[in-house]
């Protein structure tokens, strides 16, 4: 049974056949500008070294010795590679291809990654001389590059005059260095892809037995990473392979199956077809069709011209046409169906790589950002583990400085008049922390549950008008009923509710009498949920003040030395802003606990609250509503307001001070009183509680924490870098001093986050 690509894959599944505009560019222009820039930007990433720390995705192409590998990319790149007996390719050649309408060009370069030992270094791109016009001058001069990656101690410029090294005679062997070949042109595609050398099983006179193993690690090295594209090739020739009883015996497959089991990452291209024994033909054709070693992204065969037609001068479009002709007139590729086809010929395949690589690409940019964040992280971290580094001149530097770093620090705290200055940023914090708080607020509902159906909507509070606007959702400023909130709806607590805890509430109390417990049980449910907005606005003035601070720090100290003295800085201001961080945690505890426990002294506030809401609460009640909402209307009716006026004076005669929604004091006795009464406390005290409450949190973050952090930082400074008495510059110039193995650590993480930075720049620069 076949196998048909998931469409699951980072990698893509289908593609239309290549255009017959005589290239293997996608003819949309926007694709293949698209796709250029995000392999010119892989391209600036993996010029940085970042690859060393970043999984990039990239083309791997492998392949055993003579498996018609080199020929492969020569038909891919439109040009000619060094060949000569055993293996030539020593080193991986980067290949990047760019589909342009300008005449054809190669650039090659050198980048140097590891020195003579392999270990990593601070890459060196070296351009390797002019650029190329004529495709007939890039075989000797590609030659003439691989002898320089593997003889990195001389210099460069004798091969290009044309030194030549014997193999037995060269630095390395095989390097990890590369050279890279930027070939531009109007038939070539947008791709870019990895030649490492082929897998050896034997060594010549020249060679070493640790070249087998070398090869073999530097394969492993690019493939292991998942998002490597694994372009496996295999030749068609039947003394060497067979491709039903041989797969595990080739070793460039073998390690294909070992990291990429389920065949997700990996493309399979079959060289030399017209070396095919006859009658063999259909063990092939399996693998074309996805029968045998299924792979996502399929099998494909090319046909490359013969070492005679190569020796003729064949070109690079007659070999496409040459290769075009052998799979439309030779059996059995000839007589297969239409969608057989498109998995035969150099230009579908190299379309195919391109829009996988595209793709893979796009799909990793968000992972690699996140992933470069995180490593950028990890190794600021390391660097700031490190001791601080020795100064020239230590005291007089820190004494100058720290003057200078404690005032600014003093007067970002107070308040400096700038939009973007600490207290106007954290201001905005206590804004979102009042809204938080108040909303909060108990939804107490003054009707039943089960006729909730009944009460889309609740009265406007009229008396919370007049009040600073935090963000109720059932407050407004006209006449008519705000709806009910989603957030009211699904926290309601209806008076059947309350009425029923009420009753719980009791024990041996006298039957008209319910504990303050039920009001308490409430307050406490309140107050639980200030918590956390208090611990996030805690955490919020924290983090603002700890990178307001840390960027007076650098401003101030990131010149002395090789950056120990700022360290050493950021350390203790960072301990002294933590022990003024707990004591504004403390307090805000405090505060909580406090809360937990209903109390107030403000009982005029307090009653007139509990008041106002029982009104209002038996204003909302079934038996009363009609008859509030038509006081209401006659109060705002021009032609019977002395109605409602006439009861107001005589309630005034009488010595009763009253407003019209004050009039529900009035109304008859409700047999769930209880319940408003409750209801009506938890509200007003509420109203007293959170007031309170939003005060008196900030108020202890900015005196604990924000103005806190300037007690005694002077102090702590000149006391944590011992920078006083008469042996002070002994003690500082002990304290800057730095071990040889922390020099190298600190120089290795140093450079490791310059690549990484400089990556992140050239990410910044993708603008498609």
């Amino acid at each position: 049974m076949s196998s048909t690509p998931s469409t699951n894959s980072v990698f893509p599944d289908s593609l239309s056949p290549a255009g017959t505009n005589g290239g293997v560019g996608l003819s949309d222009p926007a694709t293949a500008s698209q796709r250029r820039a995000m392999l010119d930007l892989i391209s600036r990433l993996r010029n940085t070294g970042v690859q060393r720390d970043i999984d990039l995705p990239m083309i791997a192409v492998i392949g055993n010795q003579s498996a018609g590998k080199s020929s492969l990319i020569e038909s891919i790149s439109g040009i000619t590679l060094p060949r000569s007996q055993g293996t030539c390719t020593r080193c991986p050649t980067e290949c990047k291809l760019t589909r342009a309408d300008t005449r054809w060009t190669c650039v090659i370069k050198l980048h140097f990654i590891t020195d003579e030992y392999g270990l990593p270094i601070k890459p060196k791109i070296i351009p390797f001389g002019d650029p190329i016009s004529d495709k007939a001058h890039v075989e000797e001069r590609i030659r003439q590059a691989q002898s320089a990656i593997l003889n990195p101690n001389t210099d460069h410029e004798k091969f290009l005059e044309g030194v030549k090294v014997p193999a037995e005679e060269n630095e390395t062997s095989f390097s990890r260095n590369y050279v890279s070949l930027e070939i531009s042109g109007r038939e070539l595609a947008d791709l870019s892809f990895v030649d490492l050398p082929g897998l050896i099983a034997s060594v010549g006179r020249t060679g070493s037995a640790n070249d087998i193993d070398l090869v073999r690690n530097l394969v492993i090295s690019y493939i292991e990473k998942p998002s490597c594209l694994i372009l496996l090739t295999v030749a068609c020739e039947s003394e060497s392979y067979h491709p039903l009883t041989d797969f595990e015996n080739q070793g460039a497959h073998h390690l294909a199956k070992q990291y990429d089991p389920k065949g997700k990452r990996t493309v399979g291209v079959l060289t030399k077809p017209d070396r095919i024994p006859l009658g063999e033909e259909e063990s092939w054709i399996r693998l074309i069709q996805n029968e045998v070693e299924p792979l996502e992204n399929n099998w494909y065969c090319v046909k490359q011209p013969s070492s005679h037609d190569i020796s003729q001068g064949i070109t690079w479009l007659g070999a496409r046409n040459m290769e075009r002709d052998f799979f439309a007139t030779t059996k059995p590729w000839s007589s297969r169906d239409s969608h057989l086809h498109q998995f035969l010929g150099t230009s579908r395949l190299t379309e195919r790589l391109s829009a996988i690589l595209a793709e893979l690409i796009a799909k990793r940019l968000p992972e690699i950002q996140e992933e470069l964040q995180e490593v950028i992280l990890q190794v600021q971290s390391e660097l700031g583990e490190l001791p601080p580094e020795p100064s020239s001149n230590p005291v007089g530097e820190i004494h100058r400085v720290l003057n200078g770093f404690t005032k600014e620090v003093s007067e970002c705290l107070k308040g400096t008049p700038d939009e973007n200055g600490v207290v106007q940023t954290i201001r905005t914090h206590f804004e979102n922390f009042k809204r938080e708080i108040y909303s909060t607020a108990p939804s107490f509902m003054p009707w039943e549950r089960k006729d909730a159906h009944r009460h889309p909507r609740l009265p406007v509070i009229k008396f919370l008008s007049n009040e600073e606007n935090v963000g109720r959702g059932d407050e407004s400023d006209d006449d008519e009923h705000g709806p009910l909130p989603a957030t009211l709806r699904s926290n309601a607590i209806y008076i059947d509710e309350v009425m029923q805890s009420a009753k719980n509430g009791r024990t041996r109390e006298l039957p008209d009498y319910y504990p303050f417990v039920v009001q308490e049980t409430y307050i406490s449910m309140i107050v639980k949920k200030w918590q956390e907005p208090a611990i996030d606005l805690f955490d919020i003035v924290n983090s603002i003040i700890r990178e307001r601070v840390g960027k007076i720090v650098d401003d101030h100290f990131a010149h002395l030395g090789k950056g120990g003295v700022k360290q050493a800085v950021l350390m203790i201001v960072y301990d002294h802003l933590d022990l003024a961080a707990a004591r504004a945690k403390e307090k805000i505890d405090w505060l909580l606990q406090v809360e937990r426990m209903p109390a107030t002294l403000n009982t005029h506030c307090y009653t007139d609250y509990r008041d106002k809401f029982l009104a209002y609460y038996r204003g909302c009640r079934d038996n009363n509503y009609d008859l509030m909402s038509n006081i209401r209307k006659l109060a705002t009716d021009r032609n019977r307001v002395e109605t409602v006026n006439k009861a107001l004076s005589s309630l005034t005669e009488l010595g009763i001070s009253t407003q019209v929604d004050d009039l529900t004091r009035l109304l008859p006795s409700d047999p769930l009183e209880v319940a408003l009464g409750i209801m009506a406390s938890v509200q007003g005290y509420f109203q007293v509680a959170y007031k309170r409450f939003i005060d008196m949190a900030p108020l202890a973050i900015d005196y604990e924490m924000v103005r806190g952090l300037e007690r005694g930082l002077h102090e702590a400074l000149l006391d944590g870098l011992q920078v006083t008495g008469a042996d002070a510059h002994e003690r500082c110039a002990a304290m800057l001093q730095e071990p040889a193995a922390i020099a190298s650590k600190r120089q290795e993480l140093s450079k490791k986050l310059e690549r990484l930075r400089a990556a992140r720049t050239e990410l910044k620069r993708l603008t498609v």
